[in-house]
């Protein structure tokens, strides 16, 4: 895969930043148009920019654990990963306590790592299956489980609610916006894609085919079995997952953030084909061009600290009252910085926070 000078695979960051700017186009425009359609933006990115930003966080834990280690230096490198995890996660709920109307995911995102350790020792040969099976059984063992327990209470994940464990965990896991118990299906496909060639031109083209194959039949096989007024309906999204009401044809709905089969398989399609066309990107275009394009999109690079910067926009107290330009200045705001960061040839400040833990590992780990 063509890297910049500095080492960084551009067609991950491509795929970063449009997940970024999916997320903050799902936070700022309207749903619908003032004729009630559903808006071109929220059929683009609604929950599919998320699903993205979680399979791209696969093919980093895959990345970051490529090459095998045993013994002590292996331990150091989890309990790098772990720390890291953990940061991002008290992060997210400094986020959440703020009032940004924003469903924060950082949390979540910050859990997911952890469970997803386990899993970084597995080869694509094994994970590939695995994803499979846990689009399809994750979302049934949530429905069995839900109705016993108790209903989600909080918007956002906090440090108040450190104080009820079983509540928080309740959420985070199953019932809260991002359930990290079925998202472990984007970890997992991440990891897997993470472990292949991705060098390989054939090899994207063919997972950019796969991925949009997979996230087309899901739709078709969901519209055929889903009753149309519920479909419209619940275009817009749900809230994380589908009523634990005891319906079980909630599982075949697609709706963005319900958590279904056919959500899982729908959006991790879309993700695959989001990432290999980017990686595809990268490898057809001459260097000059890949670097100008690391510099525009190089908000990539820096999701961490930019998705934050974005919260804390949509914050009354930081930002004034959203109008129709709203969106095209966040966007010209994260660019900018974004591409500052990239030119200067610096982290963003959180990333360097968060992979404080893993530097530091890896100090270790090469020291006798």
């Amino acid at each position: 895969m063509t890297a910049t000078r500095q080492g960084r695979l551009v067609g991950l960051d491509v795929a970063r930043c449009l997940a970024l700017l999916g997320m903050v186009a799902t936070h700022v425009l309207d749903a619908r148009t003032p004729d009630g359609e559903l808006a071109t933006a929220q059929w683009l990115a609604g929950g599919r920019a998320s699903a993205l930003f979680a399979v791209l966080a696969g093919v980093s834990l895959a990345l970051m654990t490529r090459k095998p280690l045993r013994g002590r230096p292996q331990a150091l490198r989890t309990l790098g990963i772990l720390g890291r995890a953990v940061l991002v996660a008290l992060l997210g709920l400094a986020l959440g306590g703020l009032d940004s109307g924003i469903a924060v995911i950082l949390t979540y995102y910050g859990v997911l790592f952890v469970l997803g350790i386990p899993f970084t020792f597995l080869r694509a040969r094994t994970l590939v299956p695995l994803t499979v099976a846990w689009v399809v059984l994750a979302p049934v063992v949530s429905h069995v489980v839900r109705p016993y327990l108790p209903e989600r209470g909080y918007e956002n994940p906090t440090f108040a609610q450190l104080a009820d464990p079983g509540q928080l965990a309740s959420e985070l896991l199953l019932t809260g916006y991002y359930p990290v118990l079925p998202w472990l299906a984007y970890l997992l496909a991440g990891l897997a894609l993470g472990r292949l060639d991705l060098r390989d031109t054939r090899l994207l083209g063919a997972l950019a085919l796969g991925g949009l194959g997979t996230a087309v039949l899901a739709t078709r096989i969901s519209r055929a079995l889903v009753d149309p007024a519920i479909a419209s309906e619940n275009e817009t999204g749900m809230f994380g997952v589908t009523p634990a009401d005891g319906d079980w044809s909630w599982l075949f709905v697609v709706a963005p953030h319900s958590a279904t089969p056919f959500d899982l398989a729908q959006t991790i399609g879309s993700s695959v084909l989001v990432i290999a066309a980017c990686l595809l990107l990268e490898r057809l275009l001459p260097r000059a061009a890949t670097a100008a394009v690391g510099v525009v999109l190089g908000a990539g690079a820096a999701t961490l600290t930019l998705y934050s910067l974005h919260v804390v926009m949509r914050t009354p107290r930081v930002w004034p009252e959203e109008d129709a330009s709203a969106y095209a200045t966040h966007v010209a705001v994260l660019l900018t910085l974004g591409a500052a960061l990239r030119i200067a040839g610096r982290r963003g400040p959180l990333e360097a926070v968060a992979g404080l833990p893993v530097r530091l590992a890896q100090r270790s780990g090469t020291k006798r």
